[in-house]
């Protein structure tokens, strides 16, 4: 089992930052998908970035040249940079790992394929 740990969330005007991070502590794989994603208020929970354990990213459309996912393995972080934030990234934001990977598996931008999740992290930018 794998537990996630998110932090960094907050408050922020329009246009302004937030680096969001998620802690991994128990059996952590060589191979991994790990992912952020988000859930505003009466909406369905979508993707935001994910990362797979060589480095290979994606994003959403709505947030790309805007947020970064990195990870640092030495730590076992994962990380999220959202700049130029902007009133409709309002939402709680989750980390997620997918640890079935196998040589080839693409990291799904949606959550169906992960199975371990954090708590959540709000952001609320106004």
């Amino acid at each position: 089992h794998v537990q996630l740990v998110e932090s960094g969330g907050g408050s922020v005007q329009a246009g302004g930052s937030l680096r969001l991070s998620c802690v991994a502590s128990g059996h952590i794989y060589t191979r991994y998908c790990m992912g952020w994603f988000r859930q505003a208020p009466g909406k369905e929970r979508e993707g935001v970035a994910t990362i797979r354990s060589d480095g290979t990213t994606a994003s959403a459309d709505s947030v790309k040249g805007r947020f970064t996912i990195s990870q640092d393995k030495a730590k076992n972080t994962l990380n999220l940079q959202t700049n130029r934030l902007k009133l409709e990234d309002t939402a709680m934001y989750y980390c997620a790992a997918d640890l079935r990977v196998f040589p080839g598996t693409l990291c799904s931008i949606g959550p169906s394929q992960y199975d371990y999740w954090g708590q959540g992290t709000q952001v609320t930018v106004s």
